[in-house]
């Protein structure tokens, strides 16, 4: 059985008498809740009358002044958790008990409500405190826009679009107040003291009871150290009275006055008091704006101006009654909607995720929210619209699934800046805002490097049940290019990553961390880009080779060095007779978009050559474009693809020289030619399809059971 429970601050009084704003919020929101019979109410108070919910009073054991209560408080708390074994913790208006229970290791999805101002509380006046909240918390709760703001101050902005920051107004009861029936009263209710500007309301009240012989002034409230007192013949002081009593006053007034000088979260007196029809003044302060749509707001606050607004509604008294029908029929702060709202987040919390944040059934694996980040090339103009991205991004399509595509480097160009040189800041900051807009169910990198690990923390905090997958395509080899950077690359996100696929088999690396997944893919071919059958007709070059055929490489610099250029030379030096189209070396140009693919269709052969030692299953995407078009092609027997194509479907070669005498017998050969590449293409699209990688990626990266028996993985 699920269970809730509710943790109030350390001697709230949770009881009709007298209790405080967190107490009837509480007893109001969850006395209507679907959850009431599973939620327990956690406090300290002496009263022995309890509001009529499921309460446990927590009794301290003798005092120790060398120790905080409240620590005490909560470990007694976590006395009862640990018989209780809660799903979730909900405290209320006290942040520093969240490090409290985390430091026992509490396993409840932890709640915090916030009634006053986070900046004036203990646990989330420092920045580094709130960013600990942010991380540890499963929702953040305010009573208002007002508190909200204040508790992101400071904070980065990535953070400001969380779906872990809700704000739920403390509610009232909405009655149906007889306006016709209301008496000649102006209400104050609070503190007797200047913070809620009982000064300016006393001595404003005086003169309007001077004038106004038929109108009394109703204050409610008591003030034990800065006491402000007044006196006057139609004025009654009746100082602090249980919650019911001040509401049966409410309805009854006519003027309901709130001139707080403080910037109250929220106010209850004016939100009570127009659920009541009340016609209401309040000051500007905090969030009390946000407690009555049709309020009258003082916009100075001085004892001249708050004389005013009230001598204008006593004057006016179908202005008074148009206040008093507005605040009454447009009350939206109900205990219902409040209610719903928790038992809402409630619902995703209980159902969505168990307590050790696995995926709930409740996703649907048949259509999810994919957000795909890597290199779209939209700066250059799609020269490499055939990339691995978009064939992976056509996989997940063809499954049913929403894709989304974020293009990290367009985007990061795009929006540099004198404060963001590199604009690394800005696009980590669109991507939290995108996550928040789209809700995908799985992120994937691709070669997404300037994606911070602290932005996939802050998203796997906020959105627990994400997935996040990794796929990188370079080479890997310790004895091949870029191989420290590379490896940097791919273990640079790893603790925040749910699955990784290489285009190396991982067998090979050993620098791989054991706890994370490694997945070998091949380079994904795509039935709408691979349209070619070279084998289908006589072509009139033999050989096709591109060296360096990216978007933004030109040909090689003078004194740098690349195995492939060296090996390809010699290639063509010791077999003469053969004509090659090879690009990217020999001051020939690289090429790139439709003019790649244009060369290609003039070929019979394609030779895959990647840079350093060949290594296991290691191959760019070169082999995809040659084979994937019916050219028959040529691979080193370093890579190991034996495991998976045999000789009537691949050429393999060991070395130079081997790789002459065999495109020398082809180039012969053109029947034998056709027929192995014919071969070949039909394999490679049948199984190293993206939509068969596509799946594969989903399935080990949400830990499903496959259906298909993958060429690739045994």
């Amino acid at each position: 059985m699920k269970k809730i429970s509710i943790l109030l601050p350390y001697k709230e009084n949770f009881s009709p008498s007298y209790p405080g704003a967190v107490s009837l919020f509480v007893k109001d929101t969850t006395i209507i809740s679907k959850y009431k019979k599973i939620i327990t109410v956690y406090g300290n108070t002496n009263r022995k009358k309890i509001f009529s919910i499921k309460y446990k009073n927590l009794i301290l054991q003798k005092k120790d002044f060398y120790k905080s209560q409240s620590k005490v408080y909560v470990k007694e708390f976590i006395k009862q958790e640990e018989i209780n074994n809660s799903d979730i913790i909900e405290v209320h208006n006290r942040p520093i008990y969240v490090k409290y229970l985390l430091l026992n290791k509490i396993e409840a999805k932890i709640v915090l409500y916030f009634h006053n101002d986070p900046l004036s509380m203990s646990g989330s006046k420092s920045i580094d405190d709130r960013k600990f909240l942010l991380k540890s918390c499963e929702k953040i709760i305010f009573n208002s826009q007002w508190s909200k703001k204040r508790f992101l101050q400071n904070i980065p902005t990535n953070v400001l679009n969380s779906e872990k920051l809700l704000v739920i107004y403390q509610s009232a009861k909405k009655s149906l107040v007889n306006i016709s029936k209301k008496k000649k009263w102006i209400t104050f209710v609070g503190k007797l003291n200047r913070s809620k500007g009982y000064d300016l309301f006393g001595n404003s009240l005086l003169k309007i009871l001077n004038k106004y012989k038929d109108w009394n002034g109703i204050v409610i409230g008591d003030e034990q150290r800065d006491k402000i007192i007044f006196k006057h013949k139609q004025l009654k002081i009746l100082g602090f009275l249980p919650h019911n009593k001040v509401l049966k006053i409410l309805e009854k007034t006519s003027i309901a006055v709130v001139p707080s000088r403080w910037n109250e979260p929220l106010g209850r007196t004016s939100l009570e008091g127009a659920s009541k029809g009340c016609a209401v003044i309040i000051s500007n302060k905090g969030g009390l704006p946000e407690t009555v749509t049709n309020a009258i707001i003082l916009d100075k606050l001085d004892i001249k101006n708050l004389y005013n607004k009230i001598k204008n509604l006593i004057e006016n008294p179908k202005l008074r009654k148009k206040y008093q029908h507005l605040s009454q029929k447009n009350f939206f702060h109900t205990h219902k909607k409040s209610a719903k709202e928790i038992d809402f987040y409630r619902d995703t919390l209980l159902k969505s995720f168990n307590k050790k944040n696995q995926l709930s059934p409740s996703i649907n694996l048949k259509c999810l929210r994919i957000l795909h980040v890597t290199n779209f090339n939209e700066r250059h103009d799609g020269r490499l619209f055939f990339n691995s991205g978009r064939r992976l991004n056509n996989g997940f399509i063809r499954m049913g699934h929403s894709v989304l595509e974020f293009s990290d480097r367009d985007i990061q160009k795009n929006y540099k800046s004198i404060k963001d040189i590199d604009g690394s800041k800005n696009l980590n900051e669109k991507l939290i805002s995108t996550c928040y807009n789209f809700k995908p169910d799985l992120l994937i990198l691709g070669h997404a490097d300037s994606v911070y690990p602290e932005t996939l923390d802050h998203l796997k905090s906020n959105y627990p049940s994400l997935k996040i997958a990794q796929w990188f395509l370079d080479p890997l080899s310790s004895k091949g290019p870029d191989y420290f950077k590379n490896k940097k690359r791919v273990l640079d996100k790893r603790q925040f990553i749910d699955a990784n696929f290489l285009t190396t088999s991982p067998d090979v690396l050993n620098f791989l961390p054991k706890e994370n997944k490694y997945y070998y893919i091949p380079n994904p071919s795509d039935p709408s880009f691979e349209t070619l059958n070279n084998f289908a007709h006589d072509c009139p070059m033999d050989v096709f080779y591109a060296l360096s055929h990216g978007v933004h490489r030109g040909v090689l610099k003078r004194g740098k060095y690349d195995d492939r250029e060296v090996f390809v030379k010699k290639l063509m030096e010791i077999t003469p007779n053969v004509k090659f189209d090879v690009y990217g070396i020999n001051k020939v140009q690289p090429i790139w978009a439709d003019n790649y693919l244009k060369s290609i269709s003039n070929s019979k052969m394609g030779l895959n050559l990647s840079r350093g030692k060949p290594i296991k299953y290691y191959s760019s995407d070169r082999i995809t474009q040659i084979i994937g078009n019916g050219l028959l092609t040529f691979v080193d027997e370093g890579t190991q693809y034996r495991d998976f194509f045999n000789d009537n479907e691949m050429i393999f070669y060991s070395g130079v020289g081997d790789l002459s005498d065999k495109i020398s017998k082809y180039c012969v050969d053109d029947k034998l030619r056709k027929k192995i590449a014919k071969n070949g293409k039909k394999k490679y699209l049948k199984h190293f399809n993206s939509t068969l990688v596509s799946r594969f990626i989903i399935e080990k990266t949400f830990d499903k059971k496959s259906k298909n028996n993958y060429l690739w993985y045994k």
